[in-house]
């Protein structure tokens, strides 16, 4: 008798305690669909819609000329080259695509199909050809740079070149892939993904915000996107799996990079606390005979913020050389 009064309270709190827990990711749940249906009701879709292989893809268009095609990073979408100014920039002389990715934005993320870098190439050249895009320029940003790699693996007769922004090309030990990665694992991370990892991610939001910027401060452009877009647990799940994607398809890429046949124009941060400038850029760069390296002193991960402008010159130095251009030419000619 004594030990069933002894085991009645305990049983009684485990209960009690499953009860509680049931009831916060019930309660958390609720806020984070309403979160969510609550940005994307006050950011709809301003681009077209087009289906390749069955994959339901947005993208935009802006400006007319040479071809740009801009691919975003992990975690943001492609509203995050508008927030920087670079669209606006382009689109005065050129014709600009921008592409949500798979998962991103408001383009779909089968999970029939493993979202590798060379995937999504293959997603993204058959969307341009459907476009109507040809020889583009294609401009790319931290995680986006595996991606351009790989479609000017795969087609290079097909891209002018590739401008590659604060990339991660070789495998190297990171500790915010563990982190960042078990909102993909499946059942566990989709509970956590409806439940507690936008709150959590949201909380961390500022500090996250401030490494990718550092050593300069967040401009007031980011701060004002739409945080909670980019905390649906769709794209939760797509910057998971990311994460975890990230040393593997460093470690295959690394392979190939002697074999890239189109100019390539690497642009980084000295103070990329994401992606180190020197093992990555730098190495890229010692590897690849027709590439330029240009890193920026006192910037960050986020380099189309700070120097959107070197961003455009390495586009407008791969669409008009300055053997073409009389004006780089007179300038080189006096210097």
């Amino acid at each position: 008798m004594t030990n069933a009064y002894l085991t009645r309270p305990r049983t009684l709190n485990r209960w009690s305690g499953a009860g509680l827990l049931a009831a916060a990711l019930g309660a958390s749940f609720l806020y984070v669909r309403a979160k969510a249906r609550q940005a994307e009701k006050e950011n709809p879709p301003t681009g077209r819609f087009i289906e390749v292989d069955g994959v339901r893809l947005h993208y935009k268009e802006q400006g007319d000329g040479p071809a740009v095609l801009l691919l975003h990073g992990n975690g943001v979408y492609s509203i995050d080259f508008e927030a920087s100014g670079l669209v606006q920039r382009l689109a005065a002389h050129h014709r600009v695509i921008l592409v949500d990715r798979p998962g991103y934005g408001y383009s779909e993320r089968p999970r029939t199909t493993v979202w590798t870098p060379h995937a999504q190439a293959q997603l993204l050249l058959r969307a341009l050809d459907q476009i109507g895009v040809e020889q583009p320029v294609v401009v790319a940003h931290s995680w986006g740079t595996t991606v351009a790699l790989s479609m000017a693996l795969a087609r290079p007769h097909e891209l002018r070149g590739l401008v590659l922004l604060g990339g991660y090309y070789y495998p190297s030990l990171r500790l915010d892939v563990p982190l960042l990665s078990p909102p993909a694992i499946p059942i566990i991370g989709d509970i956590m993904r409806y439940t507690i990892s936008p709150l959590v991610t949201r909380a961390l939001w500022p500090a996250l915000s401030k490494q990718m910027f550092s050593p300069r401060p967040v401009p007031a452009s980011f701060q004002r996107m739409p945080v909670w877009m980019m905390l649906r647990p769709s794209q939760l799940r797509a910057g998971a799996a990311e994460s975890a994607m990230m040393v593997p398809s460093a470690m295959l890429l690394k392979r190939h990079y002697r074999q890239l046949a189109v100019p390539v124009a690497l642009v980084a941060g000295s103070g990329d606390l994401m992606s180190d400038p020197s093992h990555n850029s730098g190495r890229l760069h010692g590897e690849v005979a027709h590439s330029t390296l240009r890193i920026e002193p006192d910037t960050g991960h986020m380099i189309h913020y700070a120097h959107p402008e070197l961003v455009e010159q390495a586009i407008d130095d791969m669409i008009m050389p300055a053997a073409r251009r009389p004006d780089l030419a007179a300038g080189e000619q006096r210097a």
